[in-house]
């Protein structure tokens, strides 16, 4: 799902209603990857409570979700791939920072959600990206070790994140660009899942 350019456009809305300066680049070093526990008390520069964060960040989030809705749609060629991952009998997780709402917005919108099994999301892990705690979590929940195991990332914290956990990383370039992800020692960039056969996934 190609959701950079709603969150982008729902944080930028979120830092004028509250006058916070954040450009896009500083956007995508500060925050794209983050939990809302990294994120919020570093934006209002003061501690908070569990309660502050999410009353706060779920006003973020439902700004995203009334831009997303009539645009939300899978990656080119990802239900194509997840069946031939599905037949195949190969073990997924959607291991993301993002808040239960959120995922359950985008598995219902997509219609995913029966191709994915397990799901961690932001409140099960304390440590945002690129802390490896996301995936070595998700890792054990599929029974794998992490070295076992291919990250589909397109933030480049997450990448970082994928790579701390001592696991392959496949870039999507939807949120930065090829150059960019390539930088960050990706195993592979593609643009979307139009053109992936699982034997490219054979490191």
């Amino acid at each position: 799902m190609d959701n950079h350019e709603f969150h982008l456009k729902s944080w930028l809305q979120f830092f004028e209603k509250h006058n916070i300066q954040m450009d896009e680049e500083e956007y995508k070093a500060k925050v794209n990857g983050r939990t809302m526990e990294n994120i919020i008390p570093n934006l209002f520069g003061r501690e908070m409570t569990n309660e502050e964060v999410w009353e706060i960040g779920e006003e973020k989030e439902a700004l995203y979700r009334e831009l997303y809705r009539p645009h939300i749609k899978p990656t080119s060629g990802l239900v194509t791939f997840l069946a031939e991952v599905i037949r195949q009998q190969i073990p997924r997780t959607v291991s993301t920072s993002a808040p239960p709402a959120n995922v359950e917005f985008t598995m219902q919108y997509t219609g995913l959600r029966s191709y994915f099994p397990t799901i961690i999301d932001s409140t099960m892990v304390t440590h945002g990206k690129p802390h490896p705690e996301v995936y070595l979590k998700s890792a054990e929940a599929l029974g794998m070790k992490p070295e076992q195991c291919i990250v589909f990332e397109d933030a480049l914290l997450g990448i970082q994140a994928g790579k701390n956990a001592g696991m392959k990383v496949i870039g999507v370039a939807s949120t930065h660009t090829r150059e960019e992800l390539e930088a960050e020692d990706t195993d592979l960039v593609i643009d979307d899942f139009r053109n992936l056969k699982l034997y490219d996934l054979q490191f």
